[in-house]
């Protein structure tokens, strides 16, 4: 019996990329999980990316470590305070200050490395261009480039970038997960995490997230601060 397809899959341990992994083993990929400690000020996202990997069936899960600290630029690196209590309109006025310069060029970079040397010829990101529109980095536009340049720069002339959630609102990505049995409990999203890694609940990716929860009815299982 001839062996699944590798896939590289961008797993940060968030909600979203939670989910693009849970699609990508569902479409058959023996799935090759990639997340990075990339200098960000708070880990407890990157703390549940190998329990997300091991439960949703990764064959593999590997930690990167890059220093995108270095440049600063982003509340998420540098001492920049992460905005709370915003409106939607808010979160898309301007290029967030959470947007973490280059950030999905160089994990996907990574990726794409890692799928040369394992013969991998699918590659997941996680990314959505309905939330976030403001990041340049979850552009389709930008996906397309990614992938036109990886197949002219490397031997994988028919490598395909798969974005599977670019157009799903973050409710319609929790349906999708619940549909393939993703415990959310395990994610991690907020930008601004206690001590004990509980969840702020007022900055854009909670402020978001729980919004998508509340459409479904349903409580977040993740944890959060009291606020």
């Amino acid at each position: 019996m001839p062996s699944a397809p590798r896939a590289i899959v961008l797993l940060s341990g968030g909600m979203d990329s939670a989910v693009c992994l849970a699609i990508a083993r569902s479409q058959g990929f023996e799935c090759h999980a990639l997340s990075f400690h990339y200098g960000q000020r708070h880990a407890t996202e990157l703390d549940a990316a190998p329990e997300v990997a091991h439960a949703l069936g990764a064959a593999e899960h590997r930690l990167i470590d890059i220093d995108l600290a270095a440049f600063g630029g982003s509340a998420l690196t540098d001492d920049i305070d992460v905005p709370t209590d915003r409106n939607s309109d808010e979160m898309r006025a301007s290029v967030p200050v959470t947007y973490v310069p280059a950030r999905n060029t160089v994990f996907l970079s990574y990726a794409l490395a890692h799928a040369e040397v394992i013969q991998a010829r699918d590659i997941y990101i996680g990314v959505n261009a309905l939330d976030y529109s403001g990041y340049p980095d979850c552009r389709p536009s930008f996906i397309a480039a990614f992938q036109a340049m990886a197949r002219l720069g490397t031997r994988l002339t028919d490598l395909t970038v798969h974005a599977p959630l670019l157009h799903l609102t973050k409710a319609e990505i929790i349906t999708r997960g619940r549909e393939l049995q993703v415990d959310f409990g395990m994610t991690r999203t907020c930008y601004k995490p206690d001590s004990g890694g509980r969840a702020c609940g007022r900055c854009d990716a909670c402020v978001l997230r729980l919004k998508a929860f509340a459409e479904h009815g349903i409580a977040d299982p993740a944890p959060y601060a009291p606020h």
